[in-house]
């Protein structure tokens, strides 16, 4: 499995995605998700994949050597919209070749993708690319993609990034999903790819692959287990059966008469009421020790 996360900022884009493939708990490989196509000073496209290993690998060599109808690749075509219909088409290329025989041996024909970047002339854009080769495309409210295991980084992504988020920012928190992701399924794995670029600088500038020493990566995984641990310890207990005057962190209260959906157990079960003792008075209650 894998996980990948893009996103599209006014100030750029930044791209996150893990190494780690799988084919069964004994069965574990790295390999790299993200896949840079670069012609500096008119393009930087980026590629990243999740799914089928086999047939990701096949789209993006046909990708990279596609030329469509028109005469148009990667490296030629006029906008990023197109340059996506390109990758789409290697997709549809790659499922016609393979699907069938793939299915013959219980196989889905599984793949998933996000492609970004810039061509000069035009702004920076991201899209997230489907198994049918089809493809959506992001903007200022639905500013980042995320494929494979996406929802554990999800969380902090939804309360952080906006299109205003400035780059540093995007990456610190495109970290912390990833670390998220990390801890709660082992399907993920280092070492990472972190791809940050500045709109209209046409080259790739601030790359870097994390593994388990660097500095930073291994900052943030302390820092952010600490601090949310302190977040948590910091907010009050709740209360409950609070009577009608309380009105801080009333969980539930006594003029709620809430009732849990009760399921009665066979009448044969039911233990019967328990009868109370009776009480003594004080004279009632033998006192071996007392003197006539």
């Amino acid at each position: 499995m894998t996980y990948c996360v893009a996103m599209r900022l006014d100030a750029g884009l930044v791209f996150l995605s893990d190494s780690r493939t799988n084919a069964g708990v004994d069965h574990v490989g790295t390999f790299r998700k993200m896949n840079v196509f670069e012609n500096p000073g008119d393009r930087v496209m980026v590629l990243m994949t999740a799914g089928n290993l086999s047939i990701s690998q096949s789209i993006r060599q046909i990708m990279a050597e596609h030329t469509n109808a028109t005469g148009k690749s990667v490296w030629t075509a006029a906008t990023m919209y197109e340059a996506a219909q390109i990758v789409g088409e290697a997709i549809r290329a790659v499922y016609q070749r393979d699907a069938k025989m793939l299915e013959e041996f219980d196989i889905n024909f599984n793949v998933s993708m996000i492609f970004g970047g810039q061509i000069k002339g035009e702004p920076c854009r991201l899209f997230q690319m489907y198994s049918a080769g089809n493809f959506i495309e992001s903007c200022d409210e639905s500013t980042y993609f995320q494929v494979g295991e996406s929802k554990y980084g999800k969380p902090i992504l939804d309360r952080v990034v906006n299109a205003g988020t400035e780059l540093d920012e995007a990456a610190k928190c495109a970290l912390i999903s990833m670390d998220s992701t990390l801890r709660s399924n082992i399907s993920v794995g280092l070492p990472l790819d972190l791809l940050v670029y500045e709109t209209d600088a046409l080259r790739v500038t601030r790359f870097v692959t994390i593994d388990e020493k660097n500095q930073y990566f291994e900052m943030i995984r302390n820092t952010w287990g600490l601090q949310l641990k302190r977040v948590f310890e910091s907010i009050d207990d709740p209360v409950w059966d609070a009577a009608p005057d309380v009105t801080a962190n009333v969980l539930s209260a006594t003029n709620m008469h809430s009732k849990p959906v009760r399921l009665a157990p066979p009448s044969h079960l039911v233990r019967p009421p328990e009868e109370a003792a009776p009480l003594q008075a004080l004279a009632e209650r033998p006192d071996h020790n007392r003197q006539f």
